[in-house]
C-alpha cells in the first residue's frame, strides 16, 4: 500500500477476498464467520497495516472505548498506582482513561460525572485517598461503576479493595518468625477503617501464638511527628518492646528517629515494619524498611477487569479483596540489604 494513503476496510476485503461487511464483523468479533476466514482477514489487515478508525468503531458498536476515573486523592499518592494498574488492563482493549479529581467535593464529583457521561464513557472507576466506605456515585445512571480502594456503601456494588486484615497478620507472623514477642503498634486515626482492620489482623495473629499486643494500640495521625511521639510514649511504659509495626511508612520514619533518640538499634534492639511500601521512603530509610506492599496497581488492574466484564454484560457485585505482600528489608533482617 502507498504510504500516502491509509488502508481502508475495502482494501482489507479485496486482499482477503471477502466483502467489506465481513471484514467489519471479523475485526469486531461479531457475526457467524468461520475461524479460518476470521484469521485470513486478520492476516490481511496486518499485511497492509490496516488500523480501524476509532470513531467509526465506536459508532458501530455503540461504545466510546473510554472510561472515567474519579478520585478524591489530590496528592495522587494512591490514585496514580491504581490508574496505572487500570490502564494496563484497559490498554489491551485500546480503552482510554479520563482522570478527574473531585477533591472530595460532591458537587464537583457530580459535575465530572455529567461531563464524562456527555463524552459517552463506557463506565467509571471510583477511587480515593480515604479507604472508608463512600456513598454510591451519583448520576451514573445505567453506566457500570466499579469502586477501587474506596468501597461503596452499597453492598450490591462491585468494590475492589486491599486485604487490610491480612496485612496486619503478615507482619505479626513475620515478627514472630524472627523471634520478637514484645510487639507494639502505632497507626493512624481509629475512624479509618483499614487502620482498625490492620490492627485486628495483627492482634489475631498474636493471639494465635498466645501473645498480646505490648501496650495500647497507638491511634493518631498519619505523620512522622505522630510516629515519633507515639514511640516515645510506648517506651516510657514498655521499655522492653522488641518490635513495632507502624500503620504507614511515614509513621515508621518518625518512629525510627525516636528509636535513635532513645538509643535503640534497628533491628538489633527493636525491629520495625511499615505499611504502603512507598519505595521513596522504605528504600531510603536507614536501615531500609520492611513494609507491606498494598499492591495498589493490582487493585486498579482487577477493578478495570471487573469493569470490562460489566461493560460486556457480566456485572460483578460485592467486595473483592486483593492480597498484599510483605517486602522484607534490613529493619527486621540484619542480613537484608
Amino acid at each position: 500500500m502507498s504510504q500516502e494513503r491509509r488502508a481502508t476496510v475495502r482494501d482489507v476485503a479485496a486482499r482477503a477476498g471477502v466483502s467489506p461487511g465481513t471484514v467489519s464483523k471479523a475485526l469486531n468479533g461479531t457475526g457467524q464467520i468461520s475461524e479460518a476466514t476470521r484469521e485470513r482477514i486478520r492476516r490481511a489487515a496486518e499485511e497492509i497495516d490496516f488500523r480501524p478508525n476509532a470513531l467509526a468503531r465506536s459508532v458501530f458498536e455503540r461504545r466510546s472505548y473510554t472510561v472515567g476515573m474519579i478520585t478524591t486523592d489530590s496528592f495522587e499518592r494512591f490514585s496514580v498506582p491504581v490508574m496505572l494498574g487500570a490502564e494496563d488492563a484497559l490498554g489491551a482493549g485500546r480503552i482510554s482513561v479520563f482522570l478527574c479529581d473531585s477533591r472530595g467535593d460532591p458537587i464537583r464529583e457530580r459535575h465530572y460525572v455529567d461531563v464524562l457521561l456527555g463524552r459517552r464513557v463506557d463506565g467509571f472507576i471510583v477511587t480515593g485517598r480515604n479507604f472508608n466506605r463512600r456513598p454510591p456515585l451519583a448520576g451514573a445512571r445505567d453506566v457500570p461503576v466499579v469502586y477501587a480502594l474506596t468501597p461503596s456503601a452499597d453492598d450490591n456494588d462491585c468494590s475492589v479493595v486491599v486485604d487490610d486484615t491480612a496485612s496486619g497478620r503478615l507482619v505479626a507472623e513475620h515478627l514472630l518468625r524472627i523471634g520478637r514477642t514484645k510487639i507494639a503498634h502505632v497507626t493512624g486515626p481509629e475512624r479509618f477503617d483499614p487502620a482498625r482492620r490492620r490492627h485486628a489482623g495483627l492482634t489475631s495473629a498474636l493471639a494465635a501464638a498466645d501473645l498480646e499486643l505490648t501496650g495500647m494500640a497507638m491511634y493518631g495521625g498519619w505523620t512522622e511527628a505522630w510516629g515519633r511521639q507515639a514511640t516515645h510514649i510506648l517506651f516510657r511504659e514498655n521499655p522492653d518492646i522488641d518490635a513495632i509495626h507502624y500503620g504507614s511508612d511515614l509513621l515508621a520514619r518518625g518512629g525510627a528517629d525516636a528509636l535513635r533518640e532513645l538509643g535503640r538499634r534497628i533491628p538489633e534492639d527493636v525491629a520495625i515494619t511499615g505499611t504502603d511500601n512507598w519505595e521513596l521512603i522504605a528504600e531510603g530509610a536507614r536501615p531500609p524498611l520492611t513494609s507491606v506492599d498494598l499492591r495498589l496497581a493490582d487493585v486498579g488492574r482487577v477493578a478495570a477487569q471487573r469493569l470490562l466484564d460489566a461493560i460486556e454484560g457480566r456485572p460483578h457485585s460485592g467486595l473483592e479483596q486483593v492480597p498484599c505482600q510483605l517486602v522484607v528489608r534490613a529493619s527486621t533482617d540484619e542480613t537484608a540489604g
